[in-house]
């Protein structure tokens, strides 16, 4: 159909008659099938709504299901109900005239108290009996009315004559002729009942077999019904399934991945317009962003690891030819003033400087490995300088195995001599300390020179807190961004005072120890 309105737009256009662009295409499509409106409108339901449908449609079916069982069962109950009611009347009639007769006939054989009492109470019952046939011109029909009345009139007559018998005398000539006549009255009167019993019973089997359309059509009827809601609840359990337990299930198992970092699972959709559509959409949208931010860490990550290695080589290529150039003046001096097992010492601990310097290849070692190499390059340096610098130690021996940033304290030292100790005549104390406290770590290195001045001791802390190297110099930030980088709460600490000299401190926790 939908290609066939196609090709008369088609044709439309081509004849010159067409007074829209798309006019007829567009109320073609607007229009749409029943169905698919019914689906749209299904799928844009509140889920609240939907729960609320679902609950309506099944109860209702459930309801009109019972309703009409009990509708079937009343009918046929009333109806033979009625027709058994009508047949115990007719039966229960004819057989108290049976009594009755018997009875009339035993107490005129012997007029006894005993039978005179039997009698009266089975009368008694036969006109009970006769008033409880029915007697409803339109409920009983022409037939079965004219039969009744008879019967009624036929034991009122009946009745008064028995009463004239008893009151006459055995002896009275007319005594046998009116016995004999009562008793063809009670024949007369049973044949009728009899034939008011057959009426009833044929009035029953019609009144039947007129209801026996009615009780195939309502059974039909229920079970078209039934198998009508059974689709309905059928397809409600596919909507449900797929648009709400689908969709959650899905949901559940993304989630499932998600937790195990696997973020390679598809999209989940769906095409409901409800609550479960919005967490669907906004699940897959913290999902995407979830693994951008996820994906744009291990970048960073990795261009700063990249970073953090540049650095680090800078800074050995940095500190190795000045160290290289300071090192080779103070051995010289000393061979010159020296002898030659001095200059030995000095070659073998530059031989070791050197060493460490090429083939530490790592961005970590233990403190001890530092603080040895340190110790050489402070002997080289008291071969420079002489008695004026002294280098005193006080280190834990539970902080020799914790690893720290590789040249993390050589740094630290030759600006202690350089900046702190050289500048002043007489020298100064240089000492090395390190400790725990709880799990956390720290190495001090202070001497007793020249100093900071206040406003220059303000501008290295700043930049030490904002990880800059503009004024503080390329060796102290970047120990303090590798300390950092390594260990959550790290931090590099500057105290000093002018003249008296400074203090620079690593601190750090350790996660296990």
């Amino acid at each position: 159909m939908k290609a066939f309105y196609e090709i008369l737009f088609s044709i439309y256009r081509y004849s010159g008659m067409q007074q829209g662009k798309d006019s007829l295409m567009d109320r073609v499509k607007e229009k749409g099938s029943f169905g698919d409106k019914v689906r749209r409108t299904w799928l844009s339901l509140p889920l609240r709504k939907k729960v609320g449908a679902i609950t309506v449609l099944a109860a209702f079916a459930v309801s009109f299901s019972i309703l009409m069982n009990l509708v079937t069962a009343g009918f046929g109950m009333n109806g033979f109900r009625k027709i058994l009611e009508d047949n115990s009347r007719s039966a229960s009639f004819q057989a108290a005239m049976e009594t009755e007769s018997r009875t009339f006939k035993t107490m005129i054989r012997e007029r006894s108290e005993d039978n005179r009492a039997a009698y009266e109470e089975a009368s008694g019952a036969a006109r009970k009996a006769l008033e409880a046939l029915p007697y409803d011109y339109d409920e009983i029909g022409r037939e079965r009315f004219a039969k009744t009345w008879s019967v009624k009139n036929s034991y009122d007559t009946y009745e008064k004559r028995k009463a004239e018998l008893l009151s006459m005398s055995e002896d009275d000539p007319e005594y046998v002729q009116n016995l004999y006549e009562i008793y063809q009255m009670q024949n007369y009167i049973k044949s009728y009942a009899g034939s008011l019993q057959e009426m009833n019973v044929a009035a029953g089997i019609r009144r039947y077999e007129k209801q026996i359309p009615l009780f195939l059509l309502i059974p039909t009827f229920t079970i078209l019904w039934g198998s009508l809601a059974l689709a309905a609840v059928l397809w409600l359990n596919w909507s449900v399934g797929r648009h709400i337990v689908g969709p959650v299930q899905a949901l559940a198992e993304d989630s499932r991945r998600i937790a195990e970092n696997d973020y390679s699972g598809p999209p989940v959709s769906t095409e409901c317009e409800d609550e479960i559509a919005d967490l669907v959409r906004a699940f897959c949208r913290m999902k995407c962003s979830t693994q951008g931010y996820i994906e744009t860490l291990k970048e960073k990550h990795e261009v700063e690891t990249q970073l953090e290695a540049v650095r680090l080589q800078m800074l050995k290529n940095q500190i190795n030819p000045h160290f290289l150039f300071n090192t080779l003046n103070t051995i010289a001096g000393a061979a010159e003033m020296e002898e030659a097992e001095t200059t030995e010492k000095m070659i073998q601990a530059m031989s070791r400087l050197f060493r460490y310097n090429l083939k530490s290849t790592a961005s970590v070692m233990p403190f001890e490995r530092e603080k040895k190499v340190v110790e050489d390059y402070i002997y080289l340096q008291k071969m420079r300088f002489g008695s004026r610098i002294r280098y005193t130690s006080d280190c834990s021996q539970d902080t020799m195995e914790v690893m720290i940033p590789v040249f993390a304290l050589q740094p630290l030292v030759e600006n202690a001599i350089v900046h702190g100790l050289a500048v002043k005549p007489e020298g100064g104390r240089l000492h090395i300390r390190s400790w725990i406290r709880g799990k956390r770590i720290f190495i001090s290195v202070s001497d007793t020179g020249a100093g900071i001045a206040p406003e220059r001791l303000a501008e290295i802390r700043e930049e030490l807190r904002n990880g800059e190297s503009q004024k503080l110099g390329i060796g102290v930030s970047n120990i303090s961004r590798r300390i950092k980088t390594m260990y959550p709460d790290g931090e590099l600490l500057v105290d000093s005072r002018e003249g008296r000299g400074t203090v620079v401190r690593m601190a750090f926790t350790v996660a296990e120890m």
